[in-house]
C-alpha cells in the first residue's frame, strides 16, 4: 500500500509554497548527501541508535557520511522535515545507494543476510 501523502490540489493556493518550502535546508542537505555518497547516515546528538549504526558500518570497512542534527531538545522541527520527507519514523535514517533502508536495526540485517554487500555492488 502506498503511503498516503496529502495531494496539492487539496491545498489552499495560499499555503502550498510555505508547504513546499518548510525546513527545505535539512532536506536539500541530506538530498545531496546522498547523492554523493554510498552510505549516508542521518542521526542526532544522545541517540544510541546513529551510533550503533555507524559502528555496524565501522565494523564491515564500509565508508559513510555522517550527518548529525541536534539533539533530544533542540532542532526538532528540522528533524521533523526529514520525518515527512521519507516517511521514516525514527533516527537514524540510514540511505544505501540513494535508497532508504531503514535504521540500526534494519541496518545490522542487512549486513548480516549479505544484502548490504549486494546492495552496494549494484550499478547505479
Amino acid at each position: 500500500m502506498p503511503r498516503p501523502i496529502l495531494d496539492e490540489t487539496h491545498m489552499h493556493p495560499a499555503i502550498r509554497s510555505k508547504v513546499a518550502g518548510h525546513q527545505q535546508d535539512i532536506v536539500q542537505a541530506v538530498m545531496a548527501a546522498v547523492k554523493t555518497n554510498e552510505v549516508v547516515v542521518v542521526g542526532m546528538g544522545w541517540n544510541p541508535f546513529p551510533k550503533q549504526a555507524c559502528k555496524a558500518l565501522e565494523a564491515t570497512q564500509q565508508p559513510y557520511k555522517y550527518l548529525e542534527y541536534g539533539n533530544y531538545f533542540n532542532t526538532w522541527r528540522e528533524r521533523n522535515a526529514l520525518k515527512m520527507w521519507t516517511g521514516w519514523p525514527t533516527f537514524p535514517m540510514v540511505f544505501v545507494k540513494g535508497m532508504l533502508v531503514g535504521g540500526a536495526g534494519e541496518l545490522k540485517a542487512l549486513i548480516n543476510s549479505g544484502e548490504l554487500k549486494k546492495l552496494l555492488a549494484q550499478a547505479e
